[in-house]
């Protein structure tokens, strides 16, 4: 009896020894809860397909009237820029529409991790204005190397209906991603507020899709077009595939 106990006695010590040198793992870590992300759009290095009697057909349903007057126009007027204050399929997401749109329109992106896939700190972009790749580094001076440019420029929106819509409204054009596309920095800047009566991107294949996309844009927010734009996108139209 005796020996039954000491040997339990040591099983019981050697065993709480044991016990005593387990660490224990700590829990594993929560991911970050996943962003919801921009569906990327096909590369650029050969201009997207563009149904020319379609674009033709919403191009005739569009009002014909002048120009009217800048007077009161300030960028302020359609909102804060970039807010994700906004109904489309990114609004509230917790990231700004600019990156939004990057994340959207460039390949091969780096994320900054302390933003929870928000912000793009590298990536590469197929310029379709200006047909050329450009490497993205997100910083003061590099990051107006790509910039996130409105379709329709948001002075000629002014210009033609968007001055007499409600703020809310405007704020939703301003970030709304069928009329963002992520560009040559310089070659935005050189578009200024123009629409295709005065500017279009100098790669020619591509702009049968940009005068597309400004039909749509116009067509969705019933903006009109001057009939010098119009003769514009139909002569582009005309170059069309199909």
């Amino acid at each position: 009896m005796a020996r039954l106990l000491l040997a339990l006695l040591l099983a019981v010590l050697v065993g709480g020894c044991a016990l005593s040198t387990v660490t224990a793992s700590p829990p594993a870590q929560q991911p970050a809860p996943a962003r919801s992300q921009p569906s990327r759009t096909p590369s650029r290095v050969g201009a997207p397909v563009v149904d020319a009697a379609a674009v033709r057909a919403d191009l005739a349903t569009l009002a014909v009237k002048g120009r009217a007057p800048m007077t009161g126009y300030d960028r302020d007027a359609f909102g804060q820029a970039w807010s994700d204050d906004t109904e489309d399929q990114w609004g509230h997401n917790g990231c700004d529409t600019r990156n939004d749109i990057l994340r959207r329109d460039l390949r091969d992106v780096a994320l900054d991790p302390r933003t929870h896939g928000c912000v793009v700190l590298t990536g590469t972009l197929a310029d379709p204005y200006g047909g050329t790749l450009i490497h993205f580094v997100r910083g003061v001076a590099t990051s107006i190397a790509v910039q996130v440019d409105h379709v329709v420029a948001l002075g000629d929106a002014w210009q033609k209906g968007a001055r007499q819509w409600t703020a809310q409204r405007r704020q939703a054009f301003a970030n709304d991603p069928r009329e963002l596309l992520a560009v040559s920095g310089p070659l935005n800047a050189s578009k200024g507020d123009g629409d295709a009566a005065t500017w279009l991107p100098p790669a020619k294949a591509y702009r049968c899709a940009y005068v597309a996309r400004q039909v749509a844009v116009k067509k969705a927010y019933g903006l009109w077009v001057t009939a010098a734009e119009r003769d514009a996108i139909a002569r582009v139209l005309a170059s069309c595939a199909r």
